[in-house]
């Protein structure tokens, strides 16, 4: 049901596009629209890994690192059966993550300092496991197609004025809304398919790492320090806030038509709901698979990260 609403609203975003480009210019102009689409899609899903990268200063994490990031995504990796991404460090306080690439043999994992800090490593390795569920759905891909819908949408929007045949079909008062409605009808699409994704992330994820209980701690925690730390990165880049685990701009804790993100409360509940259906009971206090098992007997004490 998650991959056929997304496929829907994806449609629609692409109807919503052919759309503003026919009340612009006719069918002429939605033509061009699909034709500008297709265009600007290509170049974002060939070059909007290194592009979202770039813009929050995200630095490449060597193999070997001391914090064992890399075994640990290698580990994570072949449980879900996909290509080992590269990971990245984001030096922000604010504890968060995101994936981002063109396919899963194209991909990056970034996660931030305040993140390692703040986590345990089983909390991390339920992050680590969530955005390797995004990887392995194409989920980094569908976000990528959207947000250039979204963004070209707003731009023909804003546009309007300057186009004499949107003037003659809607008049000026029809015209005025259409700059209003259209983007905000686009950003709407987006953040839906955005909301659907995550919860579908939050159950493989919670597979991927074999223990829903993990990143339902880490969710918690993520939710408390963006809530009261900034990222300034994000502020000044707002149309990456979608790819983040968490909503880095403090936006409203519900599910409404105006969130990037599902509210963490109700991931959280979800995923203690998968936990206690996995076990038939509530889960007991010191309950570890063999992953967390391993994962403990590796890092035994915290150290600090390669940003010191």
């Amino acid at each position: 049901m998650g991959y056929l609403k997304t496929t829907v609203l994806m449609a629609a975003m692409a109807a919503l596009f052919m759309g503003v480009g026919y009340l612009l210019a006719g069918l002429g102009g939605a033509m061009a629209a699909l034709v500008a689409a297709a265009a600007m899609n290509a170049y974002a899903w060939w070059n909007s890994d290194q592009m979202i990268l770039r813009m929050h200063s995200a630095q490449l994490v060597p193999p070997g690192d001391r914090l064992g990031l890399h075994a640990l995504t290698a580990e994570l990796s072949r449980n879900a059966g996909v290509p080992e991404p590269k990971v990245y460090l984001i030096d922000t306080p604010q504890p968060n993550a995101f994936a981002t690439g063109r396919n899963p043999a194209n991909a990056a994992v970034a996660v931030t300092s305040g993140l390692m800090r703040s986590l345990s490593r089983e909390e991390l390795a339920g992050v680590i496991a969530h955005e390797l569920a995004h990887i392995r759905n194409h989920d980094t891909a569908i976000m990528t197609v959207t947000a250039t819908f979204a963004g070209a949408i707003s731009i023909l929007a804003n546009f309007a004025l300057f186009f004499g045949g949107s003037r003659e079909r809607l008049g000026l008062v029809g015209t005025l809304l259409m700059m209003f409605l259209a983007p905000l009808a686009a950003a709407l699409v987006q953040m839906a398919i955005s909301r659907t994704r995550e919860y579908a992330a939050d159950k493989a994820g919670a597979e991927i790492c074999g223990e829903p209980l993990w990143l339902a701690s880490a969710l918690e925690k993520i939710a408390v320090g963006a809530a009261r730390i900034d990222n300034h990165a994000a502020e000044r880049n707002p149309a990456t806030a979608h790819m983040f685990i968490v909503n880095p701009l403090h936006m409203h804790k519900h599910d409404n038509l105006f969130a990037t993100h599902p509210s963490t409360e109700n991931r959280i509940a979800a995923l203690r709901d998968m936990a206690v259906r996995s076990r038939g009971v509530a889960p007991r206090s010191g309950q570890r698979s063999a992953v967390n098992s391993r994962l403990s007997s590796t890092h035994a004490t915290k150290r600090s990260g390669p940003w010191s």
